[in-house]
């Protein structure tokens, strides 16, 4: 019995996609949280909790993108095809982000808040068009022929919209939490302060997408609420409370590291219950991984290259974070 080969590069990109929103979240999550800091050694600070680390996040993104270009070529075309603006929009903010992180240092005292500006920018785009795309992609695109038929603007609507707000809140809150565990004094303080609203906004964008989200779509709600399913998903909702009531416990208490892992474990339930409400289909609501898979020779050929490439990332990433852990002050100068 053979290896079913698009059902293992569907777990690759997802894995691909999951590190790169878990490590690029917080780094992105820190821009967003620029304009709540107005001192600049403050904003030092924050810039340099990932100052050595922040380069190789993006590899994520590359990853999940090549290994979806190979493996479902037809999947990638129709969501380039149909979130060409939003994803682009997206690369701008992260060019413009790259370039405010390098220059910022190294511009004079009256030109840094025009970086700090441009950084702000880049880091609210980069995150919002991804939110858009993000909800464009599960309200779904429609397919013919194997080609997208929709229009170029069919991402410009309501859910998709405020899909992107809610991972605005998302990331700054994992900015947030990886801010406390980064840094002390009264950053960590403000931070610690800033934990509970951007937590609380959160529950509250979480219970209107799952509750958006069935309403408009009789395939996602008989998916969550029909028996015997509705057993075996409840958990997911459950744990997402039981999280956010420790998330709240944690911070009350002054903890430094528990409230980053229980917003990564968020993250990760929200990845999980965008996955039960999607599955099979790799361009919702009717093409399956299957349907969308590359000849099983040119998955083969990938998979080798692979298996060998994710565990040099998987080094590096864990080595760079193992040398430049502990907590970062203002005398810590990575650039």
């Amino acid at each position: 019995m053979g290896f079913d080969l698009a059902l293992l590069w569907a777990i690759i990109i997802i894995f691909g996609i999951m590190m790169y929103v878990v490590m690029d979240g917080f780094d992105l999550g820190i821009g967003i949280l620029f304009p709540f800091m107005k001192d600049s050694r403050d904003r030092d600070v924050m810039m340099n909790t990932v100052a050595p680390v922040w380069d190789g996040n993006e590899t994520w993104l590359v990853l999940g993108g090549a290994g979806l270009f190979g493996a479902f070529p037809m999947a990638y075309s129709v969501v380039l095809s149909a979130l060409y603006l939003p994803l682009m929009l997206m690369l701008v903010g992260l060019i413009f982000r790259g370039v405010a992180f390098e220059f910022r240092f190294k511009a004079t005292e009256h030109k840094r808040h025009l970086w700090d500006k441009a950084f702000i920018c880049g880091s609210l785009a980069a995150t919002f068009f991804q939110g858009v795309a993000l909800g464009a992609f599960i309200e779904g695109l429609p397919v013919v022929d194997r080609q997208y038929a929709g229009g170029s603007l069919d991402w410009l609507a309501p859910f998709p919209l405020f899909c992107g707000l809610a991972l605005i809140v998302a990331y700054a809150l994992l900015g947030c939490t990886w801010l406390i565990m980064k840094t002390e004094g009264a950053l960590q303080k403000a931070m610690h302060d800033l934990a509970r609203p951007l937590a609380l906004a959160l529950l509250v964008m979480i219970g209107i997408v799952s509750l958006w989200t069935p309403l408009a779509h009789q395939q996602i709600a008989e998916r969550w609420f029909t028996l015997p399913n509705l057993f075996w998903f409840l958990p997911v909702p459950i744990l997402v409370l039981v999280t956010l009531f420790g998330l709240f416990k944690a911070v009350a208490r002054n903890a430094h590291y528990t409230p980053f892992l229980l917003t990564l474990l968020l993250i990760f339930l929200g990845y999980s219950g965008l996955g039960i409400s999607l599955w099979p289909h790799i361009v919702p609501p009717s093409v399956t991984l299957w349907e969308a898979a590359a000849p099983p020779q040119s998955q083969g050929f990938m998979l080798v290259g692979t298996l060998f490439i994710i565990p040099l990332i998987l080094g590096y990433t864990f080595w760079s974070y193992y040398v430049f852990r502990g907590k970062v002050t203002a005398e810590d100068g990575y650039h």
